[in-house]
Protein backbone atom coordinates (compact mmCIF):
# COMPACT_ATOMS: atom_id res chain seq x y z
CA UNK A 1 0.00 0.00 0.00
CA UNK A 2 1.29 3.47 -0.88
CA UNK A 3 2.02 5.55 2.22
CA UNK A 4 1.82 9.31 2.78
CA UNK A 5 4.56 11.58 4.11
CA UNK A 6 5.21 15.28 4.56
CA UNK A 7 8.50 17.18 4.60
CA UNK A 8 10.07 18.99 7.55
CA UNK A 9 13.13 21.22 7.01
CA UNK A 10 15.36 22.78 9.64
CA UNK A 11 17.87 24.16 7.11
CA UNK A 12 17.78 27.94 7.41
CA UNK A 13 19.77 28.49 4.21
CA UNK A 14 16.90 27.26 2.04
CA UNK A 15 14.05 28.93 3.85
CA UNK A 16 11.21 29.47 1.40
CA UNK A 17 12.10 26.30 -0.50
CA UNK A 18 9.78 23.36 -1.26
CA UNK A 19 9.35 21.95 2.24
CA UNK A 20 6.03 22.04 4.04
CA UNK A 21 6.92 22.33 7.73
CA UNK A 22 9.87 24.31 9.07
CA UNK A 23 12.05 24.86 12.13
CA UNK A 24 10.58 22.51 14.70
CA UNK A 25 10.74 18.76 14.12
CA UNK A 26 8.56 17.94 17.12
CA UNK A 27 5.84 20.36 16.05
CA UNK A 28 6.02 19.14 12.46
CA UNK A 29 5.57 15.56 13.63
CA UNK A 30 2.62 16.53 15.79
CA UNK A 31 0.87 18.25 12.90
CA UNK A 32 1.66 15.42 10.49
CA UNK A 33 0.11 12.91 12.87
CA UNK A 34 -2.98 15.04 13.47
CA UNK A 35 -3.60 15.25 9.72
CA UNK A 36 -3.18 11.51 9.27
CA UNK A 37 0.17 11.24 7.48
CA UNK A 38 2.00 7.94 7.75
CA UNK A 39 5.47 9.46 7.94
CA UNK A 40 7.76 12.46 7.67
CA UNK A 41 10.74 13.23 5.43
CA UNK A 42 13.46 15.29 7.13
CA UNK A 43 16.01 17.74 5.78
CA UNK A 44 18.64 18.70 8.35
CA UNK A 45 21.98 20.60 8.12
CA UNK A 46 23.70 17.44 9.33
CA UNK A 47 23.37 14.71 11.96
CA UNK A 48 24.34 17.19 14.69
CA UNK A 49 21.02 18.98 14.15
CA UNK A 50 19.34 16.02 15.85
CA UNK A 51 21.51 16.19 18.97
CA UNK A 52 19.13 16.32 21.90
CA UNK A 53 16.20 15.13 19.78
CA UNK A 54 14.97 11.63 20.58
CA UNK A 55 13.68 11.09 17.08
CA UNK A 56 12.75 7.46 17.64
CA UNK A 57 10.62 8.35 20.67
CA UNK A 58 9.05 11.28 18.85
CA UNK A 59 8.04 9.15 15.89
CA UNK A 60 6.74 6.37 18.13
CA UNK A 61 4.69 8.80 20.19
CA UNK A 62 2.96 10.11 17.07
CA UNK A 63 2.81 6.71 15.36
CA UNK A 64 4.83 7.96 12.40
CA UNK A 65 7.64 6.48 10.35
CA UNK A 66 10.72 8.24 9.03
CA UNK A 67 10.12 8.10 5.28
CA UNK A 68 13.46 9.51 4.11
CA UNK A 69 16.35 11.83 4.97
CA UNK A 70 17.40 14.54 2.53
CA UNK A 71 21.06 15.29 1.77
CA UNK A 72 20.54 18.66 0.08
CA UNK A 73 22.21 20.59 2.89
CA UNK A 74 25.50 19.07 1.77
CA UNK A 75 25.25 21.20 -1.38
CA UNK A 76 23.40 24.21 0.00
CA UNK A 77 25.62 24.74 3.06
CA UNK A 78 28.92 23.10 2.16
CA UNK A 79 28.95 23.19 -1.66
CA UNK A 80 29.52 19.43 -1.86
CA UNK A 81 28.62 17.34 -4.90
CA UNK A 82 29.40 13.81 -6.02
CA UNK A 83 30.41 14.99 -9.51
CA UNK A 84 33.00 17.55 -8.36
CA UNK A 85 36.19 17.76 -10.41
CA UNK A 86 38.22 17.75 -7.17
CA UNK A 87 38.71 14.23 -5.72
CA UNK A 88 39.01 15.61 -2.19
CA UNK A 89 35.67 17.39 -2.54
CA UNK A 90 34.06 14.23 -3.88
CA UNK A 91 35.29 12.36 -0.81
CA UNK A 92 33.86 15.06 1.47
CA UNK A 93 30.53 14.75 -0.34
CA UNK A 94 30.53 10.98 0.18
CA UNK A 95 31.36 11.37 3.87
CA UNK A 96 28.48 13.80 4.32
CA UNK A 97 26.03 11.44 2.61
CA UNK A 98 27.34 8.53 4.68
CA UNK A 99 26.54 10.51 7.82
CA UNK A 100 22.96 11.01 6.64
CA UNK A 101 22.65 7.32 5.77
CA UNK A 102 23.87 6.46 9.27
CA UNK A 103 21.33 8.84 10.80
CA UNK A 104 18.30 7.48 8.99
CA UNK A 105 19.15 3.79 8.72
CA UNK A 106 18.41 2.82 12.36
CA UNK A 107 14.87 4.09 11.74
CA UNK A 108 14.57 2.36 8.37
CA UNK A 109 14.84 5.58 6.34
CA UNK A 110 16.83 5.91 3.09
CA UNK A 111 18.86 8.98 2.14
CA UNK A 112 17.85 10.99 -0.95
CA UNK A 113 20.54 12.30 -3.31
CA UNK A 114 19.22 15.10 -5.49
CA UNK A 115 21.10 18.39 -5.39
CA UNK A 116 24.29 16.62 -4.35
CA UNK A 117 24.55 14.92 -7.74
CA UNK A 118 25.89 18.27 -8.97
CA UNK A 119 26.29 19.23 -12.61
CA UNK A 120 28.90 19.52 -15.34
CA UNK A 121 30.60 22.91 -15.63
CA UNK A 122 33.83 24.40 -17.05
CA UNK A 123 35.85 22.33 -14.55
CA UNK A 124 34.29 18.94 -15.38
CA UNK A 125 32.71 17.76 -18.63
CA UNK A 126 29.42 15.87 -18.58
CA UNK A 127 30.89 12.42 -19.22
CA UNK A 128 33.38 12.83 -16.38
CA UNK A 129 30.72 14.27 -14.06
CA UNK A 130 28.44 11.27 -14.67
CA UNK A 131 31.37 8.90 -14.14
CA UNK A 132 32.13 10.55 -10.78
CA UNK A 133 28.44 10.41 -9.90
CA UNK A 134 28.25 6.69 -10.68
CA UNK A 135 31.35 6.00 -8.59
CA UNK A 136 29.75 7.80 -5.66
CA UNK A 137 26.42 6.04 -6.04
CA UNK A 138 28.18 2.68 -6.25
CA UNK A 139 30.05 3.23 -3.01
CA UNK A 140 27.14 4.81 -1.16
CA UNK A 141 24.58 2.32 -2.44
CA UNK A 142 26.74 -0.49 -1.12
CA UNK A 143 27.20 1.28 2.19
CA UNK A 144 23.45 1.85 2.52
CA UNK A 145 22.92 -1.86 1.85
CA UNK A 146 25.22 -2.68 4.76
CA UNK A 147 23.06 -0.39 6.90
CA UNK A 148 19.90 -2.20 5.79
CA UNK A 149 18.31 0.57 3.69
CA UNK A 150 18.18 1.51 0.00
CA UNK A 151 19.71 4.69 -1.40
CA UNK A 152 17.49 7.06 -3.37
CA UNK A 153 18.61 9.02 -6.44
CA UNK A 154 16.48 11.91 -7.68
CA UNK A 155 16.54 13.24 -11.25
CA UNK A 156 16.05 17.02 -11.22
CA UNK A 157 14.84 19.48 -13.84
CA UNK A 158 17.20 21.22 -16.26
CA UNK A 159 17.42 24.36 -14.11
CA UNK A 160 18.87 22.38 -11.18
CA UNK A 161 21.19 19.90 -12.92
CA UNK A 162 22.37 18.91 -16.38
CA UNK A 163 23.21 15.31 -15.47
CA UNK A 164 20.02 13.33 -14.80
CA UNK A 165 16.97 15.40 -15.72
CA UNK A 166 14.52 12.61 -16.58
CA UNK A 167 13.55 9.21 -15.22
CA UNK A 168 15.22 7.75 -18.35
CA UNK A 169 18.47 9.59 -17.52
CA UNK A 170 18.31 8.45 -13.92
CA UNK A 171 17.68 4.85 -14.94
CA UNK A 172 20.65 5.00 -17.34
CA UNK A 173 22.88 6.06 -14.45
CA UNK A 174 21.65 3.21 -12.25
CA UNK A 175 21.90 0.54 -14.97
CA UNK A 176 25.69 0.90 -15.00
CA UNK A 177 26.11 0.48 -11.24
CA UNK A 178 27.50 -2.64 -9.61
CA UNK A 179 25.08 -2.29 -6.70
CA UNK A 180 21.36 -2.92 -7.12
CA UNK A 181 20.55 -0.99 -3.94
CA UNK A 182 19.90 2.42 -5.52
CA UNK A 183 16.33 3.41 -6.42
CA UNK A 184 14.87 6.40 -8.25
CA UNK A 185 12.81 9.23 -6.80
CA UNK A 186 9.92 10.19 -9.07
CA UNK A 187 9.50 13.88 -8.27
CA UNK A 188 6.30 14.97 -9.98
CA UNK A 189 7.33 18.65 -10.16
CA UNK A 190 10.55 17.86 -12.03
CA UNK A 191 8.77 15.29 -14.17
CA UNK A 192 6.11 17.82 -15.15
CA UNK A 193 8.90 19.96 -16.65
CA UNK A 194 11.00 17.25 -18.28
CA UNK A 195 8.75 14.27 -19.10
CA UNK A 196 6.26 14.25 -21.97
CA UNK A 197 4.21 11.53 -20.25
CA UNK A 198 5.10 11.20 -16.54
CA UNK A 199 2.83 8.20 -15.96
CA UNK A 200 4.42 6.35 -18.88
CA UNK A 201 7.89 7.18 -17.55
CA UNK A 202 6.96 5.66 -14.19
CA UNK A 203 5.74 2.49 -15.92
CA UNK A 204 8.92 2.29 -18.01
CA UNK A 205 11.19 1.77 -15.01
CA UNK A 206 8.76 -0.18 -12.79
CA UNK A 207 10.67 -1.58 -9.79
CA UNK A 208 13.32 1.15 -9.98
CA UNK A 209 10.96 3.65 -8.32
CA UNK A 210 11.71 3.80 -4.62
CA UNK A 211 10.10 7.08 -3.52
CA UNK A 212 7.73 9.71 -4.89
CA UNK A 213 7.76 13.44 -4.26
CA UNK A 214 4.03 14.08 -4.29
CA UNK A 215 3.75 17.67 -5.48
CA UNK A 216 1.94 19.59 -8.20
CA UNK A 217 3.10 21.25 -11.42
CA UNK A 218 3.72 24.61 -9.71
CA UNK A 219 5.63 23.00 -6.82
CA UNK A 220 2.69 23.63 -4.55
CA UNK A 221 0.68 21.02 -2.70
CA UNK A 222 -0.85 18.25 -4.78
CA UNK A 223 -4.18 19.53 -6.07
CA UNK A 224 -3.10 23.17 -6.49
CA UNK A 225 -1.74 22.77 -10.04
CA UNK A 226 -2.56 20.85 -13.20
CA UNK A 227 -0.97 17.39 -12.80
CA UNK A 228 -3.37 14.55 -13.58
CA UNK A 229 -3.02 12.56 -10.36
CA UNK A 230 -5.43 9.90 -11.53
CA UNK A 231 -2.93 8.91 -14.22
CA UNK A 232 -0.02 9.04 -11.76
CA UNK A 233 -1.87 6.97 -9.16
CA UNK A 234 -2.81 4.43 -11.79
CA UNK A 235 0.80 4.05 -12.93
CA UNK A 236 2.11 3.67 -9.37
CA UNK A 237 -0.51 1.09 -8.51
CA UNK A 238 0.17 -0.78 -11.77
CA UNK A 239 3.89 -1.18 -10.96
CA UNK A 240 3.10 -2.25 -7.40
CA UNK A 241 4.75 0.74 -5.76
CA UNK A 242 4.37 0.52 -1.99
CA UNK A 243 6.70 3.27 -0.80
CA UNK A 244 6.01 6.85 0.25
CA UNK A 245 4.31 9.66 -1.63
CA UNK A 246 5.98 12.54 0.19
CA UNK A 247 4.94 16.18 0.03
CA UNK A 248 8.05 18.10 -1.02
CA UNK A 249 6.00 21.22 -1.71
CA UNK A 250 6.11 24.95 -1.13
CA UNK A 251 4.24 25.97 2.04
CA UNK A 252 1.62 27.95 0.09
CA UNK A 253 -0.63 29.57 1.26
CA UNK A 254 0.83 28.38 4.58
CA UNK A 255 2.31 25.14 5.92
CA UNK A 256 -0.87 23.89 7.56
CA UNK A 257 -3.01 24.39 4.45
CA UNK A 258 -0.34 22.90 2.17
CA UNK A 259 -0.21 19.79 4.35
CA UNK A 260 -4.01 19.58 4.54
CA UNK A 261 -4.35 19.93 0.76
CA UNK A 262 -1.75 17.21 0.25
CA UNK A 263 -3.37 14.63 2.49
CA UNK A 264 -6.80 15.36 1.00
CA UNK A 265 -5.44 14.78 -2.51
CA UNK A 266 -3.56 11.68 -1.37
CA UNK A 267 -6.76 10.13 0.02
CA UNK A 268 -8.64 11.06 -3.14
CA UNK A 269 -6.34 9.09 -5.41
CA UNK A 270 -4.76 6.33 -3.36
CA UNK A 271 -6.33 3.43 -1.53
CA UNK A 272 -6.26 3.84 2.25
Amino acid sequence: MIKSAVTISVVEQIRGGPFVFWDNIAEGCRKAAELGFDGVELLVPGPEALDGVDLEELLERHQLRLAAMGTGAGWVIHGLKLSDSDPAQRQRARRFIRSIIETGAPLGAPAVIGWMQGRSDPTVDRASAISHLRDGLNELGGYASEQGVPLLFEPLNRYETNLATTIFDGNAVLECLDTDNVRLVADLFHMNIEESEPAASIRSVRNRIGHVHFVDSNRQAAGRGHIDFELIAGALEEIGFDGYASAEALPIPDPDEAARQTIDTFHRYFSV
